[in-house]
């Protein structure tokens, strides 16, 4: 198995694993790794009326910062610019509040502790 393989692998099992946390906290599954040509979201979920777009990071190892640290500004404006593409394409949800959150995960990916879930990670 080749180590982009292994690290595609890594990173949907996060992606799930994010999943069932936000699932578990009340929020509704919109998306699943939508494409544009601008960028990709993880995850597009519903909290109540507020459209939530959810970057989903995960570091087996955090010498060289967490997991949370990787969403810099350039990775930010990605998912902004993304998240335009998705409400374009879904007029329905247009007028609702939006917001950015992360979840990341350091260590053992099959650990649902390690994941920590932050709300308003960024804004638009």
């Amino acid at each position: 198995m080749s180590q982009l393989t292994s690290k595609q692998l890594l990173g949907n099992l996060a992606e799930r694993q994010a999943e069932r946390l936000l699932l578990k906290a009340g929020l509704r599954l919109l998306a699943r790794n939508y494409r544009c040509k601008q960028g990709e979201l993880d995850l597009v979920m519903r909290d109540r009326d507020t459209v939530v777009f959810v970057e989903v990071r995960y570091r087996r190892k955090s010498q060289w910062g967490s997991a949370a640290e990787t969403v810099d500004w350039r990775k930010q404006k990605r998912v902004q610019i993304a998240a335009q593409h998705y409400l374009l394409t879904h007029p329905h949800l247009a007028n609702h509040p939006c917001r950015f959150d992360v979840v990341a995960a350091d260590g053992n990916p099959e650990d649902p502790d390690a994941y920590r879930w932050i709300r308003e990670a960024f804004t638009c």
